[in-house]
């Protein structure tokens, strides 16, 4: 069994929630990881840890392009008390409406930009869905996170 995997959900009509759901049962499917879905409505700055490597952020974006509720309290520990991430791998899965085209996706964008400044390493890039297309976001989670796990796995042999 390769490392184990957190998905650590921002949401705020519970969308995201469904897609790291299914993105739970994909990576549970391919047999190689063991996962855990993490609501950020808790977490603080000790969040990441060494025990669990490498992380999936599932998160929407609310308002003016602001994280959502639920992860506000995590996103601004992470910003103000600035752990050192270092050993950390994540992955990004935004969703947002690009119907508001100025505030796009900002909710994956600044947890990218803050989780990036604090050392962590991304594997693959962010992905942002489009609740204004035609895609349903949880077909489009379960797509991504297979492609995605394949650079994991690559990121893993060269390590």
């Amino acid at each position: 069994m390769s490392d184990s995997i957190v998905i650590l959900v921002g949401t705020m009509t519970g969308t995201a929630e469904m897609v790291a759901e299914d993105m739970q049962a994909a990576i549970e499917e391919a047999g190689d990881h063991d996962v855990d879905i993490r609501l950020m409505d808790d977490l603080d700055a000790t969040a990441f840890d060494d025990r669990d490597p490498v992380y999936l952020i599932v998160t929407s974006t609310y308002g003016q392009g602001e994280v959502p509720d639920n992860a506000l309290d995590f996103f601004e520990a992470l910003t103000e008390e600035r752990p050192d991430l270092s050993g950390v791998r994540f992955g990004i899965f935004g969703l947002g409406d690009a119907t508001y085209a100025d505030t796009f996706n900002h909710g994956g964008e600044r947890f990218e930009k803050v989780l990036k400044e604090l050392g962590a390493r991304q594997i693959g890039e962010r992905h942002a869905h489009d609740a204004s297309g035609t895609e349903m976001p949880e077909d489009t989670g379960v797509e991504w996170v297979k492609g995605w796990l394949g650079l994991l796995e690559s990121d893993q042999q060269a390590a």
